[in-house]
Parts: structure tokens; C-alpha cells; sequence
């Protein structure tokens, strides 16, 4: 899907758990899941202002389109690991 997720960058960068995030958000852990892992096919702005809200961020942050069978960026969790390391 060219719209990738990167919900697991901003839980790193702000050190909280999924489930902390899915309480906070007011969703269930299992459906945060799926938006985390790319398997949503939607998101209601709802839900997304409420992960912006609580994760002090842009949708941009957690969004963001990559054109189809472009080569796979860098893992999320190594960009945060260089960034904080």
C-alpha cells in the first residue's frame, strides 16, 4: 500500500507503549495493531487527532505516502535508533 504508517517511530521517540497509546486514544490495543502494522485500509480523522493529541504530533509524523514498488526505506526503528544514538 503507498501509504506507509510510522505509529512505532513516534511510540519510540516518546517512550510509551501500544497499549499506554491504545488506553490514551481511547481505541483497543488489537486495532491500534493494525493501523501500526500497515493492515488498516482507513483511519477516521477522529482517531487520527487523537493519536496526534496524545502523541504531541503531526499527522505527517505518522503518515506518509511512498509510491508503489519503490524499494523499502530504512525500518522506522533503526532511523529512531540513529537518531537517538
Amino acid at each position: 500500500m503507498p501509504i506507509a504508517v510510522d505509529v512505532d517511530v513516534m511510540l519510540a521517540r516518546r517512550k510509551m507503549s501500544v497499549g499506554e497509546l491504545a488506553d490514551r486514544v481511547g481505541i483497543t490495543p488489537a486495532n491500534l495493531a493494525v493501523l501500526k502494522n500497515g493492515r488498516a485500509k482507513a483511519v477516521r480523522f477522529a482517531t487520527l487527532a487523537a493519536l496526534c493529541e496524545v502523541l504531541e504530533c503531526q499527522p505527517g509524523d505518522l503518515l506518509r505516502w511512498e509510491p508503489e514498488g519503490a524499494e523499502k526505506a530504512e525500518e522506522p526503528e533503526a532511523a529512531v535508533d540513529a537518531l537517538e544514538g
